[in-house]
């Protein structure tokens, strides 16, 4: 135990003096957030060069994907998104987390345990990280009411999940301050895994803004149901929530497969701006769902989820 808090203690001091210059107008600094077994859990902050933080700003911290098994927080897809974000005064704080399916063989609708324990290992990594960014919000001028969590295909599941584990009082989730709650939820093809016989909310979800392809086939966009269980993609969500009467927007892309787990990083920064602007500052209670349709088209990633599952693990 003294041994795992000197390696956080000497990452996290040395994190303090990494800073790092992505433009002219940006930089970032570097830092371990946790550490669980071996592993060293990071965290980026992004913020404008030279940044006055007695001025509060809202923090979106970044979940990227890979199917619980790859990825990383500084991939170069995700760069346009973070620096468009700071541009208009977001801190942003991508952060890694656990992949708990690397190496896993078998999975199936028969078999959804080791899913299930993935996404946990992942949120209770959120949670974490949250604790760290609101013990720091005053280093880094983080409005702390004002937290959004957003993320990328499994990145998008853990995001909805936090939100989902915390409205509910899951256990997970008292890691947090009892006070606490994400001001919104960004997810780009995500999905909420229940084993409740379908979606309930104890407690109103944040504004949650979503954005999934009517053909993707490694995430649901509707649910895949077994019993119980369920994974309860994007449109279930919306239809939950409009139900619910809470806030949300939903960004259905029709014919479009897994790429919309990253390609509104680039075409939709304004969509996702508006929505951070009105439902998360503003807070303004809407219900939009848009239907959009691009005739000349084409799904670029339309494998399924065992192929890709089974790709990556090899």
């Amino acid at each position: 135990m003294r041994a795992a808090c000197f390696i956080f203690l000497l990452f996290s001091l040395k994190g303090l003096a990494q800073v790092e210059k992505i433009s002219d107008s940006l930089e970032k600094q570097s830092f371990i957030y946790s550490v669980k077994d071996t592993n060293l859990l990071g965290l980026d902050v992004y913020n404008l060069k030279g940044f006055d933080s007695t001025k509060l700003k809202p923090a979106i911290i970044f979940v990227f994907g890979g199917a619980f098994v790859g990825g990383h927080r500084n991939d170069s897809i995700y760069n346009k998104y973070f620096n468009q974000l700071v541009e208009h005064g977001f801190t942003v704080v991508p952060i890694t987390y656990r992949l708990g399916l690397k190496g896993v063989k078998g999975l199936s609708v028969f078999n959804i345990g080791p899913l299930k324990h993935a996404i946990d290992l992942a949120v209770e990594d959120v949670y974490d990280a949250t604790v760290w960014i609101i013990g720091h919000a005053k280093s880094f001028g983080i409005d702390t009411a004002r937290i959004i969590i957003s993320g990328s295909s499994s990145g998008a599941i853990t995001v909805l999940e936090s939100d989902y584990k915390r409205r509910n009082h899951e256990s997970l989730s008292k890691t947090l301050p009892a006070n606490f709650e994400y001001a919104g939820v960004i997810a780009f093809s995500g999905a909420i895994l229940s084993f409740n016989w379908g979606l309930k909310y104890h407690m109103p979800p944040a504004p949650t803004l979503m954005f999934h392809g009517t053909a993707d086939r490694i995430v649901p966009y509707n649910k895949i149901r077994f019993l119980n269980k369920g994974l309860f993609g994007s449109a279930w969500i919306s239809k939950t929530f409009q139900k619910g009467n809470y806030p949300f927007y939903f960004y259905s892309i029709e014919g479009m497969g897994h790429e919309i787990s990253v390609t509104p990083m680039y075409d939709k920064i304004p969509v996702i701006l508006d929505f951070l602007d009105r439902f998360v500052i503003q807070q303004k209670p809407y219900q939009i769902t848009t239907d959009f349709k691009d005739p000349d088209a084409k799904p670029m990633l339309t494998m399924s989820a065992k192929e890709l599952f089974e790709k990556l693990n090899r």
